[in-house]
């Protein structure tokens, strides 16, 4: 594992294997910097860091889109990979199996640094020097309500009794120079801390850091139960504990290289409007509604401080990479500690997080002699019935013969292997997550829905010589031939 400790070293790494792309030239924050991460993600184009914005040319400070995207095809999970410490050309299942493996060790915690030496803190702005203006923070969608500024960093909140820190994700928008607007949904982590504060009477401390180091908003998306910090996970991750430093005006700790930390309170009772703002289904949102006000006391940032942003919206985008990496690998975890024999999971990213692929080893029918569709109704007891599925509406159970980060392989399982009679399970009222366009307007506000396992498995139809395999070129050629075409490949005159 390769501990890569601030953002910096991150976008080093990204350009050393030609995924980032340096922008020069002059670009807007009102709206084009938005429109090229879109495009940018619809290309599988390097990350884009534009170096000068309209309005702040002389600030020094720039943006990093598209962090977590997916890259060119040789490494299509690159920015994945290097965050979370692998090669750049790591697979889904090594970024699997890394993930799975730090669930089982513990956690350890952060490792406080002299502030003296710590990045974040070569600038600090207290009381009327806090502009949250000064950043060139982008109007990123044609409809969203405000200028985003947290689309990508870590929200750090602690309990009033101090046993738990959370770190986590959750959008906020720019209401004025000193106050943020922010999305605290009351089911999350962050949502419950601050309710204890709340039945206090008292405002919840909170630091807000941007260009954390790469690892962290995956740990951040991580579904780890209540009462788990989510560095201390980083930390099992990495072998070694993250570097903190503690906040100006607000009893927290925050990476020490981060390069631009907000700190302050969210009030008790007081609010102000937020949004639109486009979320990970891919369609343009709509409502505005009243949000939880953050009250900025302090903001610290290093020089020429790079703000990451999500352009969130269709596939594929870090919605999908971050939450759907970090959200399968904890399905992975669940379901072997049940005791099923599973081989992989996965997020379909193509598929808006509404796919989540499930891969049984081959042997599943002789390991665990029951039917398919019970084997199904057991995977969909496990994945429903807490916060990491809380999200997944549907579920395609298939063979580990398929490579479940291929959507063409996925796409072919799901279209001849479901009986389109009986091939699915259903599960009603579950949990569910209220922002898939297909939900009634009675579902959104129960947070209660129909879920479904998709039962493409074969090995209970047929007798283990008869299973079918698939035709493709490693399995229906002699490794001869297949050695002689690929050896010939260039003399058959393919570039």
């Amino acid at each position: 594992m390769k501990h890569l400790k601030s953002l910096r070293e991150f976008v080093a790494e990204l350009a050393a294997v030609g995924e980032l792309q340096r922008v020069d030239r002059e670009v807007d924050w009102n709206l084009e910097i938005g429109a090229i991460i879109r495009r940018s993600y619809d290309l599988r184009a390097p990350a884009p860091l534009f170096e000068t914005v309209t309005g702040y040319r002389d600030s020094g400070f720039r943006v990093l889109g598209a962090p977590g995207g997916l890259s060119a095809a040789h490494h299509p999970l690159a920015r994945i990979a290097l965050a979370l410490g692998l090669s750049h050309d790591a697979t889904g299942r090594d970024i699997m199996a890394a993930i799975v493996a730090a669930r089982d060790r513990a956690g350890i915690p952060p490792r406080v640094v002299d502030a003296s030496s710590a990045p974040c803190k070569q600038h600090i702005h207290r009381g009327d020097d806090v502009d949250l203006f000064a950043f060139p923070t982008p109007l990123i969608h044609g409809n969203d309500g405000g200028r985003y500024i947290q689309t990508f960093g870590m929200n750090i909140a602690r309990t009033p009794d101090g046993s738990w820190t959370n770190w986590s994700i959750n959008r906020m928008m720019i209401a004025g120079r000193d106050t943020l607007a922010c999305l605290i949904p009351g089911p999350q982590h962050l949502g419950i801390i601050r309710d204890m504060w709340t039945r206090r009477g008292e405002p919840m401390p909170i630091a807000l850091a941007l260009g954390v180091e790469p690892g962290l908003p995956y740990a951040g998306a991580m579904p780890l139960p209540e009462g788990v910090d989510e560095s201390h996970f980083l930390g099992a991750l990495f072998g070694e504990g993250i570097e903190v430093v503690p906040a100006e005006t607000v009893d927290l700790l925050v990476p020490a290289t981060a390069e631009i930390v907000i700190e302050g309170h969210i009030a008790v009772d007081e609010t102000v409007p937020e949004g639109p703002m486009n979320e990970y289904p891919g369609y343009n949102a709509l409502e505005r509604s009243p949000k939880p006000v953050f009250h900025v006391s302090a903001i610290t940032h290093r020089d020429n401080a790079i703000l990451p942003v999500v352009a969130a919206g269709p596939p594929v985008e870090e919605d999908h990479t971050g939450t759907g990496t970090m959200h399968a690998a904890e399905l992975l975890y669940q379901l072997r500690k049940a005791g099923l024999p599973i081989a992989a999971t996965w997020f379909s990213y193509e598929s808006a997080l509404h796919w989540l692929l499930v891969a049984a080893r081959s042997d599943w029918h002789e390991t665990l002699p029951i039917s398919s569709a019970e084997l199904a109704k057991r995977v969909g007891e496990v994945v429903f019935s807490g916060k990491a599925g809380f999200g997944v509406p549907k579920v395609l159970l298939v063979e580990d013969d398929i490579d479940l980060t291929d959507v063409n392989e996925v796409v072919w399982a799901f279209a001849t292997r479901a009986h389109p009679e009986h091939g699915e399970v259903h599960f009603a009222a579950e949990p569910t997550a209220a922002l898939s366009v297909y939900l009634s307007e009675a579902e959104q506000h129960s947070y209660r829905a129909g879920k479904v396992i998709y039962n493409c498995l074969l090995a209970d139809l047929f007798e283990a010589s008869r299973r079918p395999v698939k035709g493709n070129f490693d399995s229906g050629w002699p490794p001869e031939i297949r050695d002689r075409v690929l050896g010939n490949w260039h003399a058959y005159g393919y570039r």
